[in-house]
């Protein structure tokens, strides 16, 4: 088949990218490298998933190019466009040369912290952005997308683990409210227009390529330079951490069945404190962290805990690699970047 990945240079997006391309699949991806994070980081990204394959003769290195895209010269090719997804016209010249057959929207301005400090730039890309790709998908025939959402949208919910059925009025992060936004249109154009659309509700995921501004690469990467980390409250603050490889189980495991309109989790359910995740650092990095305690932030929920039973039993989904071992897996990567 023919899939479009939108976010397929950054962490999660190129690891769902290689996975369709090991499956057979052609791969488009549209991404605008922004600088949100280094963009050298995603075009090394690029360069990972083009290793599946050897370069034709006309391709020429993400690294360094500033083409618009490049083909792994494969009779199921890889290509990268460069885009945003504001722009509409782009995304309906896309639509208008290739003829996809699902759409896997990764992309959107990630974060909550930063998104109060620009929550116009993030309804502009998360909800604008979200909605010219349905409509360039509704009128090129595109029946089925799955777009990721997060965890976020359940706001401080007393009620824990997390479930889809659970009331999500309560969102505390202009990041948050863009993602509970993309959720209700998704809806709309699956009532509306009849398309097949599945909403991923993400838990905080880790693993190799994970951007430099999430907890677990920015504190292995301090520890590892024996600086300070910062620690936002008293460390009881938990997550669901949810390593890479169960995360696009999950995703490829929505592209193989019909659902309508459906929302999933995918989490690990389990919980981590804060406190303990550091210690599974230092020991997977054999150095102590200097702590540099600060007040709690502001957009920042006490705990995230996914209820998967939901996803267990309409996608087979079964998170197998728990904290600990994935914290050393992690490093592993991680030591071969520094």
């Amino acid at each position: 088949m023919n899939f479009l990945v939108t976010g397929g240079a950054g962490f999660i997006g190129s690891h769902v990218c290689e996975r369709l391309l090991r499956d057979g699949h052609a791969v488009w991806t549209y991404d605008d490298l922004n600088n949100f994070y280094d963009p050298q980081l995603k075009r090394r990204n690029l360069c990972d998933i083009q290793s599946l394959a050897p370069w034709n003769n006309s391709a020429k290195d993400p690294a360094t190019a500033g083409s618009p895209a490049y083909s792994t010269g494969r009779a199921k090719p890889f290509e990268f466009v460069h885009g945003d997804l504001t722009n509409r016209a782009a995304l309906d010249a896309l639509f208008g040369s290739v003829k996809f057959d699902q759409v896997i929207h990764l992309a959107a301005r990630a974060g909550v912290r930063p998104s109060l400090e620009e929550p116009a730039l993030y309804q502009r890309v998360n909800v604008e952005g979200t909605v010219n790709l349905l409509e360039a998908a509704r009128k090129s025939g595109v029946k089925k997308i799955i777009i990721a959402s997060s965890s976020s949208v359940y706001g401080v919910n007393s009620k824990v683990p997390f479930s889809e059925s659970d009331p999500i009025f309560s969102a505390i992060s202009p990041y948050a409210a863009s993602k509970l936004a993309c959720e209700a249109l998704g809806h709309v154009y699956h009532h509306v227009y009849g398309m097949d659309v599945t909403m991923l509700r993400l838990f905080t995921v880790y693993g190799p390529r994970q951007r430099p501004d999430l907890a677990i690469r920015k504190f292995a990467t301090l520890i590892h330079a024996d600086k300070p980390i910062p620690v936002f409250g008293d460390g009881s603050m938990a997550r669901d951490y949810t390593y890479i490889t169960d995360t696009v189980d999950g995703i490829i495991a929505c592209t193989q069945k019909e659902f309508g309109f459906e929302i999933f989790n995918l989490g690990e359910s389990q919980t981590v404190k804060l406190g303990c995740l550091i210690e599974l650092l230092e020991a997977a990095l054999g150095r102590k962290a200097v702590i540099d305690r600060q007040p709690q932030q502001p957009g920042d929920v006490p705990v995230t805990f996914a209820d998967i039973t939901k996803a267990r039993a309409r996608l087979g989904y079964n998170p197998q690699v728990k904290i600990e071992p994935g914290i050393k897996l992690f490093i592993d990567w991680f030591r071969k970047t520094v």
